[in-house]
């Protein structure tokens, strides 16, 4: 459920703070992703107050650093990667004093007081790789596209593990499952379609209104030549009849 409600708080803020407008069109087809994903993924529902403080917790954080990572490259004109240069390395700070603090509250064991072999230490490095290579990705795909396209596809992602799960690890499923993903597939496809739609449409307004200024433009200069020349044949006509 909390990744469920990404997208429509995603909305929410882009157009509260950002002043961006979302179309009829694409509000319902990321309505119909919704539905089709809760429908195919979401079983059981089970609320209560600590659970849904950090649900709250971690939908604003998610959807804050994403429209930041969005608006920062495009407004500095930087690209994924060197906002992922400059930033990691505070990101790197911040986990490396909180984790230890917050397994320990959670587990009650100390992280340093572990016995690391090489198999083990292995095995960190390269989920350390990984994570450098899911935050490129993330900042790249969100700088491109926006915030809610990369949520979209992170629903594509959640239909793709259910169906793996179940070709090839035989995975229980349900005609419910199906009719999730069909519904959640459908929702994507319908806003990929429309995105295309209004991208076309907003390049021939952008187009059209470049025309425009540049006949504005041209046209002093156009009405400056004709009096020059108006100009030199007057003069040319006073001085034969000289």
């Amino acid at each position: 459920m909390t990744k469920l409600a990404i997208i429509p708080f995603t909305v929410l803020l882009e157009t509260l703070f950002l002043k961006k407008q979302f179309s009829q069109k694409i509000k319902l087809s990321l309505f119909v992703l919704l539905v089709g994903v809760g429908i195919a993924s979401v079983t059981d529902l089970q609320l209560n107050f600590v659970g849904t403080i950090l649900s709250l917790l971690a939908i604003i954080t998610t959807c804050v650093g994403q429209i930041l990572t969005s608006t920062i490259q495009k407004r500095l004109n930087v690209s994924s990667t060197q906002l992922l240069y400059q930033s990691a390395p505070f990101q790197a700070a911040i986990l490396f004093v909180s984790g230890p603090l917050v397994d320990q509250f959670l587990t009650t064991k100390n992280v340093f007081a572990y016995k690391y072999s090489s198999l083990v230490l292995a095995f960190i490095i390269l989920s350390c790789i990984i994570s450098v290579s899911v935050n490129f990705s993330t900042f790249m795909v969100i700088g491109k596209t926006s915030p809610v396209t990369y949520q979209v596809l992170g629903h594509l992602k959640t239909c793709l593990v259910l169906g793996f799960g179940y070709t090839l690890l035989h995975d229980p499923f349900t005609m419910r499952n199906i009719i999730g993903i069909l519904v959640a597939i459908f929702g994507m496809g319908l806003y990929s379609y429309f995105c295309v739609q209004e991208n076309k449409k907003k390049q021939s307004v952008d187009l059209s209104l470049a025309s425009q200024m540049k006949d504005k433009d041209s046209t002093p200069i156009l009405g400056m030549q004709d009096k020059e020349i108006s100009h030199d044949a007057k003069k040319s006509t006073k001085d034969s009849l000289v």
